[in-house]
C-alpha cells in the first residue's frame, strides 16, 4: 500500500520546513550579522556552516520526509531513525555552531550552573545510556507512542542526553579539551557497550514485543502522532503488515541489527579520527613529551 493514502502533510511535514528555515535564517544572522554583539567572536567558516546545514538536512530527511511516517509504521525505520538522529546529527550540529556562540550560551546565569553538571563524561554517559535503554523497554515505548506531548517531550530530552553525551568527544570550546584523546577512545567504546543490551534485548527476543508495532489498534493510535486524525479516520487499515512484506518479528530483530550497525559505523569513523588526531598530536610535540617523562623520572628519582 502507497504512503500517499497519508496525504502530503504526514508524508513532508511543511511545518517542519518552515521550522527548520526559521533556524537556518537565524544561525546565519547571529553568526555574521549581529557577530559584533559577542564579547568574542570570529568569522563563520564554511566547515562551520556546512556542518549546521547538513544536520538540519539529516534531521528533515528522518524527522520530516516519508521516513518519519514509515519510522511509526516499521520498528525497522524506527531504530535507523534513532541512531541517526542520537548518533550522527549531534556531533554535526555541535560543530557546526561556533565556540563563541556556544561559549555564550554556556555563559549564561542559569546554563552556567548546569551546564558543567550534565556534560560530566561520566554522568552524561549513563543519563543517555540510561534513557536510551528505558525507552525501549516494551512497556514505556508502547505507553509513549500513545501520547503526543509524552512522545515529544521524551525525543527531546533524549537528544538532549544525546548532546551532553558527544559534548565530551567532540571538542567546542577553544583551547578547552574535555577529555585526553585515549580517554576519549575509551568513552566511546563504554558508550557502545552501554546500549548493547538493550539492542540485544530487540535482536534476540523470540517474540515480537511492541504492541505499537504489532496490534492493530495501538498501532493506528501511535500513527496520529505523525498523520492528522482526520485523515486516519477515512482510511480502512489494520495494521503495518499492509506496507511490508516482513513478520513483526523480523522487522524488530532487523531495526535492532542496523541500529548496532550504524552506531559501529559512526563510532568508527569518529574513533579513527581521535586516534589519528592524537597520534599526530604525539609526532608534532614528541620532544616535549620525552623531555617532561625524563623531568619527571628525575624528580621521582630524588623523593
Amino acid at each position: 500500500m502507497s504512503l500517499s493514502i497519508f496525504g502530503f502533510q504526514a508524508n513532508w511535514s511543511p511545518v517542519m520546513i518552515g521550522v527548520l528555515v526559521v533556524f537556518t535564517i537565524l544561525y546565519f544572522l547571529i553568526t555574521v550579522k549581529w557577530r559584533g554583539d559577542f564579547k568574542v567572536s570570529e568569522p563563520l567558516t564554511r566547515k562551520e556552516a556546512a556542518y549546521f546545514l547538513t544536520s538540519l538536512v539529516i534531521f528533515y530527511i528522518i524527522k520530516g520526509s516519508p521516513v518519519d511516517l514509515m519510522a511509526h509504521i516499521m520498528f525497522t525505520y524506527h531504530m535507523t531513525q534513532m541512531a541517526i538522529l542520537l548518533l550522527l546529527i549531534p556531533p554535526l550540529l555541535i560543530k557546526g555552531i561556533p565556540w563563541w556562540v556556544w561559549k555564550a550560551v554556556i555563559d549564561l546565569p542559569v546554563v552556567r550552573k548546569v551546564f558543567p553538571i550534565v556534560t560530566k563524561p561520566l554522568l552524561a554517559l549513563i543519563a543517555f545510556s540510561g534513557l536510551f535503554s528505558f525507552y525501549h523497554i516494551p512497556l514505556v515505548l508502547d505507553f509513549i507512542k500513545l501520547d503526543e506531548g509524552l512522545h515529544g517531550s521524551y525525543t527531546f530530552i533524549l537528544f538532549l542526553s544525546a548532546i551532553f553525551m558527544w559534548w565530551s568527544v567532540v571538542d567546542v570550546i577553544k583551547d578547552k579539551a574535555t577529555l585526553h584523546g585515549l580517554k576519549k577512545i575509551g568513552y566511546l567504546i563504554a558508550s557502545a557497550v552501554l546500549i548493547t543490551p538493550a539492542c540485544a534485548l530487540i535482536i534476540f527476543s523470540g517474540t515480537a514485543m511492541y504492541e505499537t508495532y504489532t496490534n492493530g489498534d495501538a498501532w493506528l493510535k501511535a500513527m496520529e502522532l505523525c498523520v492528522p486524525a482526520s485523515t486516519l479516520a477515512g482510511l480502512t487499515l489494520s495494521g503495518p503488515e499492509l506496507f511490508s512484506n516482513m513478520t513483526a518479528l523480523a522487522d524488530q530483530q532487523l531495526g535492532g541489527i542496523l541500529m548496532k550497525i550504524i552506531q559501529e559505523v559512526i563510532y568508527g569513523v569518529v574513533l579513527g579520527s581521535i586516534f589519528f588526531k592524537w597520534y599526530k598530536n604525539e609526532q608534532d610535540n614528541a620532544e616535549e613529551i620525552t623531555q617532561k617523562a625524563l623531568d619527571d623520572l628525575q624528580f621521582q628519582s630524588k623523593l
